[in-house]
Protein backbone atom coordinates (compact mmCIF):
# COMPACT_ATOMS: atom_id res chain seq x y z
CA UNK A 1 0.00 0.00 0.00
CA UNK A 2 1.02 3.59 -0.62
CA UNK A 3 0.87 5.52 2.66
CA UNK A 4 1.77 8.90 1.13
CA UNK A 5 -0.77 9.64 -1.59
CA UNK A 6 -1.49 12.63 -3.77
CA UNK A 7 -4.90 13.44 -5.20
CA UNK A 8 -5.52 14.72 -8.72
CA UNK A 9 -8.82 16.50 -9.37
CA UNK A 10 -10.01 16.14 -12.98
CA UNK A 11 -12.55 18.92 -12.83
CA UNK A 12 -14.41 18.97 -16.15
CA UNK A 13 -13.17 16.78 -19.03
CA UNK A 14 -14.49 17.04 -22.58
CA UNK A 15 -17.36 14.56 -22.51
CA UNK A 16 -21.07 15.23 -22.87
CA UNK A 17 -21.61 15.78 -19.15
CA UNK A 18 -22.36 19.49 -18.78
CA UNK A 19 -26.05 18.88 -19.50
CA UNK A 20 -26.17 16.07 -16.94
CA UNK A 21 -25.04 18.04 -13.91
CA UNK A 22 -25.15 21.72 -13.09
CA UNK A 23 -21.90 21.27 -11.17
CA UNK A 24 -19.80 20.53 -14.27
CA UNK A 25 -17.86 23.74 -14.91
CA UNK A 26 -17.97 25.14 -18.44
CA UNK A 27 -16.57 28.68 -18.47
CA UNK A 28 -12.87 29.30 -17.78
CA UNK A 29 -13.73 31.10 -14.53
CA UNK A 30 -15.87 28.23 -13.27
CA UNK A 31 -13.23 25.68 -14.30
CA UNK A 32 -10.62 27.68 -12.40
CA UNK A 33 -12.91 27.99 -9.37
CA UNK A 34 -13.42 24.20 -9.42
CA UNK A 35 -9.66 23.67 -9.44
CA UNK A 36 -9.21 26.11 -6.56
CA UNK A 37 -12.01 24.50 -4.53
CA UNK A 38 -10.46 21.09 -5.17
CA UNK A 39 -7.08 22.32 -3.99
CA UNK A 40 -8.61 23.67 -0.79
CA UNK A 41 -10.24 20.26 -0.26
CA UNK A 42 -6.90 18.46 -0.56
CA UNK A 43 -6.06 17.96 -4.22
CA UNK A 44 -2.40 18.60 -5.02
CA UNK A 45 -2.94 18.52 -8.80
CA UNK A 46 -5.71 20.02 -10.92
CA UNK A 47 -6.19 18.37 -14.31
CA UNK A 48 -7.83 20.79 -16.74
CA UNK A 49 -9.72 20.67 -19.99
CA UNK A 50 -11.59 23.70 -21.30
CA UNK A 51 -15.01 23.92 -22.91
CA UNK A 52 -16.72 26.21 -25.37
CA UNK A 53 -18.76 28.50 -23.09
CA UNK A 54 -21.55 28.69 -25.69
CA UNK A 55 -22.02 24.97 -26.33
CA UNK A 56 -20.45 23.29 -23.29
CA UNK A 57 -18.47 20.99 -25.56
CA UNK A 58 -14.76 20.29 -25.19
CA UNK A 59 -12.47 22.84 -26.82
CA UNK A 60 -8.76 23.52 -27.36
CA UNK A 61 -8.85 27.31 -27.64
CA UNK A 62 -5.62 28.69 -26.17
CA UNK A 63 -7.43 31.83 -24.95
CA UNK A 64 -9.79 29.70 -22.83
CA UNK A 65 -6.85 27.86 -21.28
CA UNK A 66 -5.06 31.14 -20.67
CA UNK A 67 -8.01 32.63 -18.80
CA UNK A 68 -8.44 29.59 -16.57
CA UNK A 69 -4.74 29.15 -15.82
CA UNK A 70 -4.09 32.82 -15.08
CA UNK A 71 -6.98 32.88 -12.64
CA UNK A 72 -5.66 29.80 -10.82
CA UNK A 73 -2.14 31.20 -10.64
CA UNK A 74 -3.45 34.44 -9.17
CA UNK A 75 -5.45 32.64 -6.45
CA UNK A 76 -4.43 32.39 -2.81
CA UNK A 77 -4.13 28.61 -2.95
CA UNK A 78 -1.33 26.47 -4.34
CA UNK A 79 -2.02 23.65 -6.82
CA UNK A 80 -0.01 21.90 -9.53
CA UNK A 81 -1.58 22.59 -12.93
CA UNK A 82 -1.93 19.65 -15.32
CA UNK A 83 -3.28 20.52 -18.78
CA UNK A 84 -4.71 17.96 -21.16
CA UNK A 85 -3.01 17.56 -24.52
CA UNK A 86 -5.58 15.04 -25.68
CA UNK A 87 -7.73 17.38 -27.74
CA UNK A 88 -7.16 17.38 -31.49
CA UNK A 89 -6.99 13.60 -31.78
CA UNK A 90 -10.66 12.88 -32.40
CA UNK A 91 -11.98 10.87 -35.35
CA UNK A 92 -15.67 10.05 -35.80
CA UNK A 93 -16.41 7.73 -38.68
CA UNK A 94 -19.64 7.68 -40.61
CA UNK A 95 -21.97 4.95 -39.40
CA UNK A 96 -22.61 1.52 -40.87
CA UNK A 97 -21.81 0.96 -44.54
CA UNK A 98 -20.54 4.51 -45.07
CA UNK A 99 -17.52 5.07 -42.80
CA UNK A 100 -16.31 7.84 -45.11
CA UNK A 101 -16.51 10.77 -45.21
CA UNK A 102 -15.73 11.35 -41.55
CA UNK A 103 -18.35 13.02 -39.40
CA UNK A 104 -17.31 16.70 -39.36
CA UNK A 105 -19.29 17.43 -36.20
CA UNK A 106 -17.08 15.26 -34.04
CA UNK A 107 -13.82 14.92 -35.95
CA UNK A 108 -10.98 17.21 -34.88
CA UNK A 109 -7.54 16.10 -36.05
CA UNK A 110 -4.54 18.43 -35.92
CA UNK A 111 -0.78 18.00 -35.73
CA UNK A 112 1.41 17.68 -32.64
CA UNK A 113 2.42 21.35 -32.49
CA UNK A 114 -1.16 22.60 -32.61
CA UNK A 115 -2.22 20.07 -29.99
CA UNK A 116 0.45 21.51 -27.69
CA UNK A 117 -0.06 25.22 -28.45
CA UNK A 118 -1.57 25.94 -25.03
CA UNK A 119 1.18 23.99 -23.29
CA UNK A 120 3.90 25.90 -25.15
CA UNK A 121 2.36 29.24 -24.20
CA UNK A 122 1.33 28.57 -20.60
CA UNK A 123 4.06 26.13 -19.50
CA UNK A 124 2.12 24.12 -16.92
CA UNK A 125 4.07 21.82 -14.66
CA UNK A 126 2.36 18.75 -16.16
CA UNK A 127 0.51 17.92 -19.37
CA UNK A 128 -1.05 14.64 -20.45
CA UNK A 129 0.08 12.35 -23.24
CA UNK A 130 -2.48 9.69 -24.23
CA UNK A 131 -0.30 6.72 -25.09
CA UNK A 132 -2.34 5.02 -27.77
CA UNK A 133 -5.38 4.81 -30.02
CA UNK A 134 -8.60 3.10 -28.96
CA UNK A 135 -12.30 2.77 -29.64
CA UNK A 136 -13.59 5.15 -27.01
CA UNK A 137 -17.03 4.31 -25.62
CA UNK A 138 -19.98 3.64 -27.92
CA UNK A 139 -20.59 4.70 -31.51
CA UNK A 140 -17.95 5.43 -34.14
CA UNK A 141 -15.55 7.69 -32.20
CA UNK A 142 -11.88 6.71 -32.15
CA UNK A 143 -9.40 8.40 -29.81
CA UNK A 144 -6.50 8.69 -32.25
CA UNK A 145 -2.87 8.91 -31.17
CA UNK A 146 -0.42 7.41 -33.66
CA UNK A 147 3.10 6.45 -32.57
CA UNK A 148 4.72 9.13 -34.76
CA UNK A 149 2.39 11.83 -33.40
CA UNK A 150 3.03 10.78 -29.82
CA UNK A 151 6.81 10.73 -30.30
CA UNK A 152 6.68 14.23 -31.78
CA UNK A 153 4.56 15.44 -28.88
CA UNK A 154 6.89 13.80 -26.35
CA UNK A 155 9.89 15.56 -27.89
CA UNK A 156 8.15 18.94 -27.75
CA UNK A 157 6.98 18.44 -24.17
CA UNK A 158 10.50 17.40 -23.18
CA UNK A 159 11.98 20.51 -24.80
CA UNK A 160 9.46 22.70 -22.94
CA UNK A 161 10.50 21.23 -19.60
CA UNK A 162 6.96 20.08 -18.85
CA UNK A 163 6.37 16.73 -17.12
CA UNK A 164 4.24 14.39 -19.24
CA UNK A 165 1.57 12.40 -17.47
CA UNK A 166 1.45 9.24 -19.56
CA UNK A 167 -2.20 8.18 -19.90
CA UNK A 168 -2.60 4.40 -20.17
CA UNK A 169 -6.01 3.02 -21.15
CA UNK A 170 -4.97 -0.56 -21.92
CA UNK A 171 -2.01 -2.93 -21.76
CA UNK A 172 -0.67 -2.06 -25.21
CA UNK A 173 -0.32 1.56 -24.16
CA UNK A 174 2.19 0.47 -21.54
CA UNK A 175 4.27 -1.13 -24.27
CA UNK A 176 4.51 2.30 -25.86
CA UNK A 177 5.41 3.89 -22.50
CA UNK A 178 8.39 1.55 -22.27
CA UNK A 179 9.35 2.50 -25.84
CA UNK A 180 9.31 6.22 -25.00
CA UNK A 181 11.51 5.64 -21.96
CA UNK A 182 13.96 3.46 -23.90
CA UNK A 183 14.22 6.13 -26.61
CA UNK A 184 15.12 8.82 -24.04
CA UNK A 185 11.91 10.83 -24.53
CA UNK A 186 10.90 10.78 -20.85
CA UNK A 187 13.06 12.57 -18.28
CA UNK A 188 13.23 11.39 -14.69
CA UNK A 189 10.78 9.00 -13.09
CA UNK A 190 7.84 8.49 -15.46
CA UNK A 191 4.45 9.74 -14.26
CA UNK A 192 1.71 7.33 -15.34
CA UNK A 193 -2.07 7.47 -15.06
CA UNK A 194 -3.90 4.14 -15.30
CA UNK A 195 -7.33 4.95 -16.76
CA UNK A 196 -9.70 2.08 -15.94
CA UNK A 197 -13.23 1.10 -16.79
CA UNK A 198 -13.55 3.05 -20.04
CA UNK A 199 -15.11 1.14 -22.94
CA UNK A 200 -13.22 -0.32 -24.72
CA UNK A 201 -10.08 -0.09 -22.67
CA UNK A 202 -8.91 -1.95 -19.59
CA UNK A 203 -11.78 -3.04 -17.32
CA UNK A 204 -11.65 -1.86 -13.72
CA UNK A 205 -11.46 -5.20 -11.94
CA UNK A 206 -8.65 -5.77 -9.41
CA UNK A 207 -6.84 -8.42 -11.47
CA UNK A 208 -6.60 -6.16 -14.53
CA UNK A 209 -5.38 -3.25 -12.41
CA UNK A 210 -2.66 -5.37 -10.81
CA UNK A 211 -1.64 -6.80 -14.18
CA UNK A 212 -1.01 -3.23 -15.37
CA UNK A 213 0.76 -2.28 -12.14
CA UNK A 214 3.12 -5.24 -12.58
CA UNK A 215 3.99 -3.98 -16.09
CA UNK A 216 4.93 -0.47 -14.94
CA UNK A 217 8.49 0.81 -15.29
CA UNK A 218 10.38 0.13 -12.10
CA UNK A 219 10.72 3.77 -11.02
CA UNK A 220 7.27 4.95 -12.14
CA UNK A 221 5.05 7.17 -10.02
CA UNK A 222 1.52 6.15 -10.89
CA UNK A 223 -2.09 6.99 -10.21
CA UNK A 224 -5.19 4.99 -11.07
CA UNK A 225 -8.85 5.82 -11.41
CA UNK A 226 -12.10 4.36 -12.64
CA UNK A 227 -15.11 6.12 -14.08
CA UNK A 228 -18.69 6.28 -12.83
CA UNK A 229 -19.82 4.47 -9.71
CA UNK A 230 -16.41 2.86 -9.17
CA UNK A 231 -14.53 6.15 -8.94
CA UNK A 232 -14.64 6.37 -5.15
CA UNK A 233 -14.00 2.65 -4.50
CA UNK A 234 -10.96 3.02 -6.75
CA UNK A 235 -9.53 5.58 -4.33
CA UNK A 236 -8.91 2.72 -1.93
CA UNK A 237 -7.97 0.34 -4.77
CA UNK A 238 -5.31 2.67 -6.14
CA UNK A 239 -3.70 3.26 -2.75
CA UNK A 240 -3.73 -0.46 -1.96
CA UNK A 241 -2.02 -1.11 -5.31
CA UNK A 242 0.75 1.33 -4.35
CA UNK A 243 -0.45 4.30 -6.36
CA UNK A 244 -2.05 7.71 -6.14
CA UNK A 245 -5.63 8.69 -6.91
CA UNK A 246 -7.75 10.78 -9.24
CA UNK A 247 -11.31 11.92 -8.71
CA UNK A 248 -13.47 14.64 -10.24
CA UNK A 249 -16.40 15.42 -12.48
CA UNK A 250 -14.51 14.46 -15.64
CA UNK A 251 -15.01 10.83 -14.64
CA UNK A 252 -18.00 10.69 -12.28
CA UNK A 253 -20.91 13.01 -11.47
CA UNK A 254 -22.18 11.52 -8.20
CA UNK A 255 -21.17 11.49 -4.55
CA UNK A 256 -23.61 8.67 -3.81
CA UNK A 257 -26.62 7.15 -5.51
CA UNK A 258 -28.77 10.02 -6.83
CA UNK A 259 -26.66 12.71 -5.14
CA UNK A 260 -24.80 14.95 -7.57
CA UNK A 261 -21.29 15.90 -6.50
CA UNK A 262 -19.09 18.93 -6.79
CA UNK A 263 -15.40 18.51 -7.49
CA UNK A 264 -14.56 19.68 -3.99
CA UNK A 265 -16.90 17.10 -2.44
CA UNK A 266 -15.28 14.29 -4.41
CA UNK A 267 -11.84 15.38 -3.27
CA UNK A 268 -13.04 15.62 0.33
CA UNK A 269 -14.48 12.10 0.13
CA UNK A 270 -11.26 10.76 -1.38
CA UNK A 271 -9.26 12.38 1.40
CA UNK A 272 -11.56 10.86 4.02
CA UNK A 273 -11.13 7.39 2.51
CA UNK A 274 -7.36 7.70 2.34
CA UNK A 275 -6.92 9.06 5.85
CA UNK A 276 -9.23 6.37 7.24
CA UNK A 277 -6.87 3.85 5.63
CA UNK A 278 -3.93 5.42 7.46
CA UNK A 279 -2.50 7.25 4.44
CA UNK A 280 -1.20 10.80 4.49
CA UNK A 281 -2.38 13.10 1.69
CA UNK A 282 0.48 15.01 0.08
CA UNK A 283 0.36 18.72 -0.69
CA UNK A 284 1.52 20.38 -3.91
CA UNK A 285 5.01 21.25 -2.67
CA UNK A 286 5.65 17.62 -1.73
CA UNK A 287 4.32 16.46 -5.10
CA UNK A 288 6.64 18.85 -6.94
CA UNK A 289 9.59 17.35 -5.08
CA UNK A 290 8.38 13.78 -5.61
CA UNK A 291 7.90 14.25 -9.36
CA UNK A 292 10.87 16.53 -9.95
CA UNK A 293 8.67 19.23 -11.44
CA UNK A 294 10.04 22.43 -12.84
CA UNK A 295 8.54 25.76 -11.88
CA UNK A 296 5.49 26.54 -14.03
CA UNK A 297 4.92 29.65 -16.09
CA UNK A 298 6.10 31.07 -19.40
CA UNK A 299 9.33 32.39 -17.91
CA UNK A 300 10.23 29.17 -16.08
Amino acid sequence: MNFEVFITAAVTGAGDTAAKSEHVPVTPRRIADAAIDSARAGAAIAHLHVRDPKTGKGARDVALYREAVEYIRAADVDVVINLTAGMGGDVVFGAGEAPLPLDPAGTDMVGPTERLAHVAELRPEICTLDCGTMNFSLGDYVMTNTPSTLRAMARQVQALGVKPELEVFDAGHLVFVHDLIREGLIDGAPMIQLCMGIPYGAPDDPLTLMALVHRLPRDAVFSAFSIGRNQLPFVAMAALAGGNVRVGLEDNLFLSRGVKATNGQLVERARTILEAMGARVLGPAEVREKLGLRRSGKDA
